[in-house]
């Protein structure tokens, strides 16, 4: 208890001198908080009914923001510009930044408990690096939707692991309020309830058979086939699908609530839809598994899993082929390149496309190979969960990665942080060098935010880059 605290006491302090630093360097609404900060403060204001309609997202940010300021300045006597200031509304992300680090420290808990081999200090460690994730914590420091979002959704995920389904159904209502994508995230929570039933179905399967060369954990390609074939039979079973359904209901409420928002919105965007198009954009996939690798390479890129991949690779050329064939064809056909992408060299993927997708038309082919790879990598160290949650994961997955145009790191930050939870706790010299690549990034990041400004030709505010 006492380590803990001191971590998370320690993280908090660091987060303060940095917020101080960022509050000093950009005291007005930059990017993005053009367009939260005027409705957060219309909000506190009491106007409620006045709505930019170039903001995408519902209004949880600016409700919870007016709901924790407005009784602190009444409690500390505090008027005039000061409330709802720009400081202050960021000073909100900086509150869900430690709920966040808290929420980490009980998911790691609770996922790792019959792990009697994991120390507290491994955990307390695992739940530093994750609350320094670069991409999260960046944005701590800004009035963006991204803290509470991640917030409430790990808040409804813990709720669920604990079994407390309508308490978790009602955070990923407030997680949906902060991003209508989150909703794929309540059908995550959903999952984890089939997935444990069908798990447990499936191992009463195979000891009624006595077919010990199947695994409920792992198999090869023929061994899913028989287990797709096994989801299929017992998911048209009518008593099945009571059961599920009363394990479920309150997601199933939710989900019905947001499928009637979409007819009545017209859309899941709300506000401006021109720039925020959905279309099958499959490469995605392959976008978040290099950013996976990229930020977990401590755990997914070492000499034995490549020597490992190469051995699979060996044994299976005709299923690697197939693959093989599969993605030239996505990427062939399915590659979009949103004008956001390639217009504001403001964030790192407008340069990350330029550098290396924009080199030669043929860079995004000859990279298919290491998304193989990475897909490999990835899927090998999940090989500890049942099959059933791999593949309820890998649904969500693709249906939050796969319908959105523009390439953003951003939407890729709830989806890594579940599958970094439920990975196995790696030894401590790969966590130290993970903690240590972090918090490179992170200082590279802040540096070149604060330090490493630029104007554009037709604009006099200073420009800075950011993920």
């Amino acid at each position: 208890a006492a380590k803990f605290s001191g971590a998370m006491s320690g993280a908090f302090l660091l987060s303060c001198l940095l917020f101080a630093a960022i509050s000093r360097r950009q005291r007005g609404p930059y990017m993005d908080e053009v367009f939260h900060v005027p409705q957060a403060q219309a909000y506190c204001h009491g106007r409620f009914l006045q709505w930019d309609p170039m903001i995408t997202t519902l209004p949880g940010l600016y409700l919870v923001s007016v709901g924790v300021v407005k009784p602190a300045a009444w409690l500390l006597g505090w008027t005039g510009s000061v409330v709802c200031s720009v400081g202050m509304l960021r000073f909100i992300n900086l509150l869900f930044s430690a709920g966040n680090f808290y929420l980490l420290y009980l998911l790691l808990f609770k996922i790792h408990q019959k792990n009697k081999a994991v120390s507290g200090f491994q955990r307390i460690l695992s739940t530093l690096i994750l609350a320094m994730f670069p991409t999260l914590y960046f944005f701590t420091f800004l009035y963006y939707t991204d803290p509470g979002s991640v917030f409430f959704t790990l808040f409804a995920y813990l709720m669920c692991l604990y079994g407390n389904h309508k308490t978790s159904a009602l955070l990923g209502f407030c997680g949906f309020m902060f991003r209508q994508t989150n909703i794929v995230w309540t059908i995550f929570c959903a999952g984890n309830v089939v997935a444990e039933k069908l798990n447990e179905a499936w191992k009463t399967e195979l000891q009624k058979k006595k077919d010990e060369k199947i695994s409920s954990k792992k198999g090869s390609f023929s061994d899913l086939t028989r287990i797709l074939q096994f989801l299929i039979k017992y998911l048209i079973s009518p008593k099945n699908l009571v059961i599920l359904t009363a394990l479920t209901w309150p997601y199933i409420i939710l989900v019905t609530v947001f499928f009637g928002f979409v007819i009545i919105n017209g859309g899941i965007v709300v506000g401006d839809r021109s720039s925020h198009e959905a279309c099958l954009h499959f490469p995605q996939l392959f976008y978040f598994l290099s950013f996976t690798v990229f930020f977990s390479f401590p755990h997914l890129l070492t000499p034995t899993k490549i020597r490992k991949f190469l051995l699979s690779l060996r044994k299976h050329p005709v299923q690697y082929s197939l693959i093989t064939i599969i993605s030239l064809f996505l990427i062939w056909k399915f590659t979009y390149v949103h004008k956001y992408l390639l217009a504001d060299n403001r964030h790192y993927t407008f340069y990350v496309w330029r550098k290396v997708f924009q080199r030669h038309e043929l860079v995004k082919y000859v990279l298919v190979p290491f998304y193989i790879f990475a897909g490999w990598t990835f899927t090998d160290t999940l090989k500890s969960k049942s099959i059933f949650w791999i593949l309820m994961y890998f649904v969500c997955l693709l249906a939050v990665t796969v319908p959105q145009k523009l390439l953003e790191f951003r939407y890729f930050i709830l989806p890594f942080l579940i599958y970094r939870l439920n990975i196995p706790f790696p030894s401590m010299y790969r966590q130290l060098l993970e903690l240590a690549f972090y918090i490179v990034v992170n200082a590279v990041t802040f540096y070149l935010f604060l330090n490493r400004t630029f104007r554009w030709e037709n604009s006099d505010e200073i420009q800075r880059f950011m993920w």
